[in-house]
């Protein structure tokens, strides 16, 4: 029997406004076990967080088309109707949004914001019960219970996020999407609430996809790694198979650790991976990094996406590893 809790298999995700097509997410493949945690990595405008959107169910219902399979405990979530997609969201699937300064209700008191999903999704609990699991829950993301009376705006950004997280977890779902749940909060509160996630990862037992394009959280955080590049899974695996710079890896990977800073090497700058990302409405012919990419050869520029090179758990989309060499 098989472990994986999400399981999305060639996934394509389209927009068109204006007679524009932006082809945001091309076919990728993800898989999540029970109780592992996978990290998405890229940069602004990879799909990332569309990924997250086709998940949870909440695209733009005229402007979006989704082809493929989304596979969660073995049931497919493409084509499900809206109240279907309503009892499984928040319950077994939710989600930590990117920003907690508008993700929250300003004109409704933290608590009520907590109580109305259990509420939603426990209708026989009374409202003394939904209380008790309003404080149990603020106490678990360490708020103290007595300030779910106070308003957003009463918060932090830093425990604005722990009310989000608080949200979040309410039902003790199975899956828990956090997109870049840590991009508006300066350092030190990144850290802490990076440590009360992953506490709360293993007292709950979810799974979790991390958005980011932070490598030092993945690296703290995550099982497994997958880099996302124009919609497109360039390179997958385990975090050993990621971070170990004595194997071979895609060139955006290596680009991507090359533009980080080490405080063990001395040097006057640091090297960004040159141009930008395209636009999903304007994607270059064959691979989609050969614009940018340092090793381009003429059959990266035309036709087909690279063959995907497997070794074990370690997967890369380049025609530097080509079928005929391994890993």
């Amino acid at each position: 029997m098989s472990n994986k809790i999400l399981e999305i298999k060639n996934l394509s995700v389209q927009y068109t406004t204006d007679k524009i097509v932006s082809h945001a997410v091309n076919n990728i493949d993800l898989s999540i076990e029970k109780g592992e945690v996978l990290g998405l990595v890229g940069e602004t405008g990879a799909g990332k967080t569309t990924t997250a959107l086709a998940i949870m169910g909440l695209l733009p219902r005229y402007i979006s088309t989704v082809t493929g399979e989304i596979n969660f405990k073995g049931e497919n979530l493409i084509g499900l109707n809206e109240k279907k997609y309503r009892s499984i969201r928040g319950s077994q699937i939710s989600m930590i949004f990117q920003d907690p300064m508008t993700s929250l209700n300003p004109v409704f008191k933290v608590g009520e914001q907590i109580g109305d999903v259990i509420k939603f999704h426990n209708r026989k609990l009374h409202s003394h019960e939904i209380a008790d699991k309003v404080d149990e829950i603020l106490n678990l993301v360490g708020i103290p219970p007595d300030r779910k009376n106070e308003y957003p705006h009463q918060f932090s950004g830093g425990m604005k996020q722990r009310v989000m997280i608080a949200i979040a977890i309410a039902c003790n779902p199975d899956l828990l999407i956090a997109d870049e749940p840590t991009t508006a909060l300066d350092v030190t509160i990144q850290a802490q609430v990076i440590k009360m996630m992953r506490a709360l990862q293993k007292d709950l037992g979810s799974s979790v996809l991390l958005i980011t394009h932070d490598l030092g959280i993945v690296a703290n955080f995550c099982d497994k790694v997958a880099i996302m590049y124009a919609g497109e899974i360039v390179e997958a695996g385990t975090l050993e198979d990621i971070f170990d710079k004595s194997r071979d890896h895609h060139p955006y990977t290596v680009g991507l650790f090359g533009s980080l800073p080490n405080i063990l090497e001395r040097t006057d700058r640091l090297e960004p991976i040159k141009g930008l990302t395209p636009h999903p409405s304007e994607l270059p012919e064959g691979c989609k990094f050969h614009p940018r990419c340092p090793h381009c050869m003429p059959i990266c520029q035309a036709g087909d996406n690279p063959a995907k090179a497997t070794s074990g758990t370690h997967v890369i989309q380049c025609h530097l590893f080509n079928k005929e060499k391994s890993l």
